[in-house]
């Protein structure tokens, strides 16, 4: 069905295509890495441009969201609150494996990989490979075109570092 303005030459689409937009899997623990996205994204911006960002507030709007319940809370909280309060320890680790400065970074990208350094060296119980996956699959959803690719490039690299043992146990 076309919108007013839309100018695509698609006419065979189903009425019901949503060919523009990706198919994610809302299970309790991806809702809670995307809200913990959202909110390090926001942390991330107010501190480039100067602010001191106040997790608590942030983390109360995040919650005001009607879907927010149905993340699963103990996740959010444990990557959203690990990562802000560790924040410079996880970019000391992330910086050595940029072809950039890491302000550079869009973020997403930036806050997609702090996460996925949090659950590398932070979250043992979340296998190395689940980390880098959800990872890439939050830069897919909210970041650019090829932002995904980069983030599994710098945490495959990190992986190897933090989780040596694990990638070689098989």
């Amino acid at each position: 069905m076309s919108k007013p303005g839309n100018t695509s030459s698609n006419t065979s689409a189903p009425k019901d295509s949503k060919a523009s937009t990706p198919k994610r899997s809302l299970t309790p623990r991806r809702r809670a890495r995307e809200y913990a996205l959202q909110g390090i994204y926001q942390s991330l911006v107010m501190r480039r441009a100067g602010s001191l960002p106040n997790k608590t507030l942030i983390a109360k709007q995040l919650a005001e969201d009607p879907a927010f319940r149905r993340c699963q809370l103990e996740l959010f909280q444990g990557i959203f609150e690990g990562v802000l309060d560790r924040t410079d320890e996880f970019e000391a680790l992330i910086t050595p494996a940029l072809d950039r400065p890491i302000n550079e970074l869009s973020p997403v990208e930036h806050a997609a990989l702090l996460i996925g350094t949090y659950e590398l060296a932070a979250d043992l119980s979340v296998p190395y490979k689940v980390a880098i996956n959800e990872a890439v699959e939050l830069a897919k959803t909210f970041g650019g075109t090829d932002g995904h690719k980069y983030v599994n490039g710098v945490l495959d690299v990190l992986a190897k570092k933090l989780r040596g043992t694990e990638i070689q146990a098989g």
